[in-house]
């Protein structure tokens, strides 16, 4: 019995202890998480893979709208990107001229571009159908629903294929109708006068005034006022009251005439190498790709505004003389974009192939259109009591 008891007295002391020691080190453990924690985040920190960085150029100058708008979008983009993706923006000439952005491009010498298909016509005139083609009846708004919608965009991604060009590439920002343009004496009111102008315009907006007469010089938007002043050229458009202003059109020209065939439905293209794009995962591609559909609601909101702005003080400040182009002139456009069509579809049967999908998609969205719009024009002149230009 003793000894029992003296093996029980001696147990209570190693029990203690034991209690003591998991006491202890469950307090060190408490203590130290705070500091594994820290280092853990601090580890985790400096572990953070940086962004993939793309560089995309314009084909803008610095002080053109079209430089915001691409802006526009490298900001919803690098915001929405996290950190994951950066774009870093540069303007027309910081690594090439803006009709070389597309094979730079391409070829990898810059990651992504912010321009319009039309400068790359040199390689096909089917590139002008993404934008910047014949007249169907369908708006621009309408016409880049073609593009997502009616197929346009698999044409176009088939025509980089023929033609060998590494891009991906999106669409936006439905242009309004670009004006007929600037010129130093009264603008032309019949299909006559348009004979013998040394015109500048871009894409087989430059095949049509051709077949009109005029002789055509394309030039990017930075190179306009030089040639004008150089008598290079007398008469030439670009794109919106904004832009030209921009660039001192008011300053060689003072007759602005608005409304046109020539350019009634361009759109932006912006693109990437199509390497890079596809090395990216899932989730960056969709916000490239899903930026492009919001920063085209932002031009078009920033369009409206400036662009109307600008068209009152090039009047009031600037005295151009602002005029609707003769129907006359639209007339004459039609027709000739009849005979300019005919001659490219019997040349090239991918050109009739891509005209005919637009025009099919015309044929329904703008009927639809013209069937169920409100005729605006009637009321503002009857809100504003005022007679609009016919």
């Amino acid at each position: 019995m003793s000894e029992i008891v003296k093996s029980e007295v001696k147990a209570e002391p190693t029990t203690a202890s034991r209690r003591k020691f998991f006491v202890a080190a469950g307090a060190a453990a408490v203590a130290a998480a705070p500091v594994v924690g820290a280092r853990a985040q601090s580890a985790a920190v400096a572990v953070k893979p940086s962004p993939v960085v793309f560089k995309m150029q314009g084909a803008w100058g610095a002080k053109d709208i079209f430089n915001e708008m691409a802006e526009d979008y490298v900001k919803r983009v690098n915001e929405m990107a996290g950190g994951r993706l950066k774009l870093e923006y540069l303007t027309a000439g910081a690594v090439v001229k803006p009709f070389e952005v597309t094979d730079a491009v391409s070829k990898g010498v810059l990651d992504a571009g912010h321009t319009v298909a039309v400068y790359w016509y040199g390689k096909s005139k089917v590139a002008s159908l993404f934008g910047s083609g014949p007249i169907t009846g369908a708006n621009a708004d309408q016409t880049l629903g073609w593009m997502y919608a009616g197929g346009g965009l698999e044409l176009y991604e088939e025509l980089q294929k023929q033609l060998n060009l590494n891009l991906k590439g999106f669409f936006a920002f439905p242009m309004p109708t670009q004006p007929l343009g600037w010129f130093k004496k009264t603008p032309p009111k019949t299909a006559k006068e348009l004979n013998g102008f040394k015109y500048r315009t871009v894409g087989l907006a430059a095949d049509l005034m051709q077949e009109l007469g005029m002789k055509v010089t394309q030039l990017p938007g930075g190179e306009i006022v030089p040639a004008m002043e150089r008598g290079v050229i007398d008469a030439f458009e670009f794109n919106n009251p904004t832009s030209d202003s921009r660039f001192g059109a008011q300053d060689v020209a003072k007759y602005y005439s608005m409304g046109s065939y020539h350019q009634a439905m361009e759109f932006f293209e912006i693109i990437f190498n199509k390497d890079k794009y596809n090395a990216l995962p899932d989730d960056l591609k969709a916000i490239l790709r899903y930026g492009v559909e919001a920063v085209s609601s932002a031009n078009t909101w920033k369009a409206q505004d400036n662009y109307s702005k600008d068209l009152q003080k090039l009047i009031t400040k600037d005295k151009v003389q602002v005029s609707r182009t003769p129907k006359a002139v639209f007339d004459a456009q039609i027709k000739a974009w009849d005979k300019v069509v005919a001659k490219l579809e019997g040349e090239d049967p991918f050109f009739k192939k891509v005209l005919a999908s637009q025009k099919d998609w015309a044929r329904r969205v703008a009927y639809y259109s013209f069937f169920n719009d409100a005729d605006y024009k009637t009321a503002f002149e009857h809100v504003f009591k005022t007679k609009l230009p016919a």
